[in-house]
């Protein structure tokens, strides 16, 4: 058997390259948009790719499916109810796919979307019976798949019980579990960041398949779920078709015009030493990248960025094709230091702390209410997310001003947002953040 484990790290995104040694072929499940590593993979094993199979249509990645059919030849499979606008191979319930002597068994699950399917992997050398379960994003290490992306929350939930208890619950509990998602994912809360797990094993510890009646389940699953990016729908529908064929080709500008959005991907040290004003700051070195742009950016509109490099904005432009923005620039680099006007005087915890007490610092929570469980003096939370249309009457933007987060990795958005919002004195803390404050 051919076997790989693909994880995006940016969105906690997984695929599988799957084959047959003998045969020399393979299919990958849930490709991400960035199909380079998928081939490199094929290449080593001395593979050819035939074939797509999706478990269900994206709502937090543009798969790479369009790009494998266009340039590859490969056939894209998914449920027949999936309602796709591109050539397919319907899948079905039951039906088994055959790669060499690795078959693939198709197993319906909906809850997360309604046309979700789970695949049973088995190697007919060894045995007929399921070796791997590539669960996509029903089952987690350590969770189950949020309910409320297709359907309502109570409908997709009462749906996904029945999927796991009903479809997966005849699995053996020696099967290897591979999920389409580890930490990071917006379509989970509490998964864990190992990579794979056994069903025996998420039986016994996974909260989630804790004997439980229908009604705990469909409360449980509907309970603190993240928010949801505003590109999930833009995603959706790119993966519903036509193929988006090619990866976005990054255009050079001189400058950034009034009204374009301007996204600067350096570190948010570099950022505060100068940027153009009006620009937003998030790093493309920190995960979350993608899903911190759909928040604040709109992907339907050209997105100019400024990188410290060559290789930094390739890496970002990569990273925000996956999420649907395929129209992309950047300035020339190096101008934006001379053109920088704006600069931020960071701020250490210690220093907050002082300030704050002292009424001398505003201080603005960037996180989440349920991070929240210790602030600083007379701080004001404001996730990053709402920082653009939320009513800032209580501050002054004249007044220093304190952006903290959790870790530091939202500091430099939500500070860079302030600015945007005419605040002349931001202090953003960079590195650490209220994780640390005790």
């Amino acid at each position: 058997m051919i076997f790989e484990q693909i994880v995006w790290s940016d969105l906690g995104c997984a695929s599988y390259l799957v084959g047959c040694q003998q045969c020399n072929e393979a299919v990958v499940v849930d490709p991400p948009f960035d199909i380079d590593l998928v081939l490199a993979l094929c290449a080593r094993h001395g593979a050819r790719l035939t074939g797509v199979i999706e478990t269900h249509t994206h709502a937090d990645h543009v798969s790479g499916h369009g790009r494998l059919a266009a340039h590859h030849g490969c056939f894209v499979a998914i449920h027949e109810s999936a309602g796709v606008r591109y050539p397919n191979r319907a899948l079905h319930d039951g039906e088994r796919v055959l790669v060499g002597n690795i078959a693939i068994d198709v197993l319906h699950t909906p809850g997360h979307r309604p046309e979700h399917c789970a695949l049973a992997v088995s190697d007919l050398t060894r045995a007929d019976e399921p070796w791997l379960l590539l669960s996509g994003d029903a089952l987690f290490v350590g969770d189950t798949g949020r309910p409320d992306l297709a359907v309502g929350g109570e409908e997709g939930a009462a749906a996904l019980y029945r999927s796991l208890h009903e479809r997966l619950g005849v699995l053996a509990d020696g099967v290897e579990l591979f999920p389409g998602h580890v930490a990071g994912s917006l379509c989970g809360r509490g998964m864990s960041a190992k990579p794979s797990s056994t069903l025996g094993y998420e039986r016994r510890f996974n909260p989630m398949l804790a004997g439980m009646p229908a009604a705990e389940f469909v409360e449980r699953a509907n309970a603190g779920l993240a928010p949801k990016p505003p590109t999930m729908g833009r995603i959706v529908e790119l993966n519903r078709g036509p193929f988006v064929t090619n990866a976005p080709v990054i255009h050079s500008v001189s400058d950034a015009r009034s009204g374009d959005q301007v996204l600067d991907v350096r570190d948010g040290e570099e950022f505060a030493t100068g940027h153009l004003p009006g620009s937003l700051n998030v790093p493309v070195s920190a995960n979350g990248f993608g899903n911190r742009c759909g928040f604040v950016f709109d992907p339907s509109r050209e997105l100019v960025m400024i990188a410290d490099g060559a290789g930094q904005a390739d890496l970002a432009a990569r990273r925000l094709a996956a999420v649907g923005f395929l129209s992309l620039a950047a300035i020339t680099f190096g101008s934006q230091a001379a053109d920088a006007v704006e600069r931020f005087e960071p701020i250490g915890l210690d220093e907050m702390r002082r300030l704050a007490t002292l009424g001398e610092l505003q201080v603005v929570d960037l996180r989440e209410p349920d991070e929240q469980t210790v602030m600083a003096a007379g701080a004001v939370p404001i996730p990053y997310r709402l920082l653009q249309t939320a009513d800032l009457a209580m501050l002054d933007p004249a007044k220093p001003t304190a952006a903290v987060c959790q870790t530091g990795a939202r500091s430099p958005l939500g500070a860079s947002l302030l600015a945007a919002r005419g605040f002349t004195h931001v202090r953003p803390v960079l590195g650490v953040g209220m994780s640390r404050w005790a």
